[in-house]
C-alpha cells in the first residue's frame, strides 16, 4: 500500500474535483496506471483491477478481482471477489465473501466474514456486531458489542467484547485471550489449542478483579476531570471559530447537515491520506519540511474537525428548536457548546460511544473539506 500513497492523495483531490453533485448522483472513476479510484452513490466494481482499488460511496460491491490492495469506505460494503493484497474497509455494514491475500482491517456497525471467506494474513476488526465464519491464517484482533467466531484461525486471538461466542466450527490454533462483561459462550465442538485466558476487566466493569475503592474513586475523579476540562476547551474553541469565522462555519454546518454521509466518507479518506502523505514526504530529505508541516496540520485539524461536528449539530438543533435565532452568534455558540457536551456524554456509552466520537470526527473533517472546496473551487457544499 505504501507504493500508492501518492495515489491516495490524488484520490482525495479527485473526490473534490468531482464535486458534491457528481459524487452523489453519478459514479466518477479515475484510472492511474493499474490503480482505480471511484466515488459515487452506488458503486459496482465489475472489471478486474490490475493495481489498487480506492472506493468511496454509499454502497460498494466489489464483483471483480483486485490484484493489489483495496480501500473502501461507505454505508454498505461487499467484497465478493478476491483481493490480492490487503483490504481496508469502514462502513455501516461490511460483508466479505472472498479471499484476501494479505491482511484485512475493518471497522463498521455490522461486519461479517462469510463461510467462503479466507484471510491469508492477519485480521483486525471492530464493530457493533462481528461474525467470523471464514478462515484466518494469521492472528485475530476483534472488538465489538457481540463477537462470534465460528471458523478456523491459524494464530492467536485477542477479543474485547460485551459478548463472545465460539461456534461449533471454531478451530483456534493459538491462544484465545478475551475481555468481556459476560462469560464466554463456547459450543462443545469448538476447539482452542492454546487455551483460553480471561484478561482483567477494566476498572468499574461487572466482573473480575477491580482496584480498591479509594484508588478507583481517585483515578476516576482524575480521569473525569481531564475529560470535562477537555470538553470545556473544545467549547471555547467552538466559540472562537464561530465568532471569527461566522460565514465559513455556517457553510461547514450546512455541509454537515445536508451532506452528512458524504462528509463522513471524505473525512475517512482525509484521515487516511494525510499521515501517508507526511510519511512519503519524510522519506525524501527535501520533503522533510513538508512532512513536518503536514504532521502539524494533521494534529491541529483533528480537534477542529471534532468541534466542527459540534457546531454542525448545534446549528441543526437551533434551526429546529429556535429557527429565529439560527443566525445569532450568541445562540450558535451556546448550541455548539451544548452539542459538544452531548457528544461527550454519548462517548461514555459502552462500545457505541467510540463509534459516535469517530463518526463525529470524520463528519467534521469531511464538512470542512466540502466547505473549503466550495470557497476555492466554486459550487455548493
Amino acid at each position: 500500500m505504501w507504493r500508492t500513497a501518492s495515489g491516495w492523495i490524488l484520490t482525495l483531490l479527485a473526490a473534490l474535483a468531482i464535486g458534491p453533485a457528481g459524487a452523489a448522483d453519478a459514479p466518477a472513476k479515475q484510472q492511474l496506471g493499474g490503480d482505480l479510484f471511484v466515488a459515487g452513490g452506488a458503486l459496482t466494481v465489475d472489471h478486474p483491477v490490475a493495481g489498487d482499488l480506492v472506493a468511496v460511496g454509499g454502497s460498494i460491491d466489489v464483483d471483480a478481482p483486485v490484484s493489489g490492495d483495496a480501500l473502501a469506505a461507505g454505508g454498505k460494503l461487499r467484497f465478493g471477489v478476491d483481493v490480492g493484497g490487503s483490504a481496508y474497509a469502514a462502513g455501516g455494514r461490511i460483508s466479505v465473501a472472498a479471499k484476501v491475500g494479505r491482511n484485512l482491517r475493518t471497522a463498521g456497525g455490522q461486519t461479517e466474514l462469510g463461510p467462503k471467506s479466507e484471510v491469508l494474513g492477519n485480521l483486525s476488526i471492530a464493530g457493533g456486531q462481528v461474525h467470523l465464519l471464514g478462515a484466518v491464517r494469521g492472528h485475530v484482533q476483534a472488538a465489538g458489542g457481540r463477537v462470534r467466531i465460528d471458523g478456523p484461525v491459524g494464530g492467536d486471538v485477542l477479543v474485547t467484547s460485551g459478548r463472545l461466542e465460539l461456534g461449533p466450527n471454531a478451530r483456534i490454533a493459538g491462544k484465545l485471550r478475551y475481555r468481556s462483561r459476560e462469560p464466554i459462550e463456547q459450543d462443545p465442538a469448538a476447539q482452542v489449542t492454546g487455551g483460553i485466558e480471561l484478561l482483567m476487566p477494566a476498572w468499574g466493569s461487572d466482573g473480575g478483579a477491580s482496584a480498591p475503592r479509594g484508588e478507583r474513586s481517585g483515578a476516576a475523579a482524575w480521569a473525569d476531570g481531564i475529560a470535562w476540562t477537555w470538553t470545556i476547551g473544545l467549547a471555547v474553541l467552538a466559540a472562537v471559530l464561530i465568532a471569527l469565522l461566522p460565514g465559513f462555519y455556517a457553510g461547514v454546518a450546512r455541509a454537515w447537515r445536508e451532506r452528512f454521509g458524504m462528509s463522513v466518507l471524505l473525512g475517512f479518506v482525509l484521515l487516511v491520506c494525510m499521515p501517508i502523505a507526511a510519511l512519503v514526504a519524510f522519506v525524501t530529505l527535501i520533503g522533510i519540511p513538508l512532512g513536518l508541516l503536514l504532521t502539524a496540520l494533521y494534529l491541529a485539524l483533528l480537534p477542529v474537525a471534532y468541534v466542527s461536528s459540534g457546531i454542525g449539530l448545534g446549528d441543526l438543533g437551533l434551526r429546529r428548536l429556535r429557527p429565529g435565532s439560527a443566525q445569532a452568534t450568541g445562540w450558535r455558540i451556546a448550541a455548539a457548546a451544548l452539542a459538544l457536551v452531548l457528544l461527550a456524554l454519548a462517548g461514555l456509552i459502552p462500545w457505541l460511544g467510540g463509534l459516535i466520537a469517530f463518526a463525529a470526527l470524520l463528519a467534521g473533517l469531511g464538512a470542512l473539506l466540502l466547505q473549503t472546496r466550495r470557497l476555492f473551487g466554486g459550487g455548493h457544499p
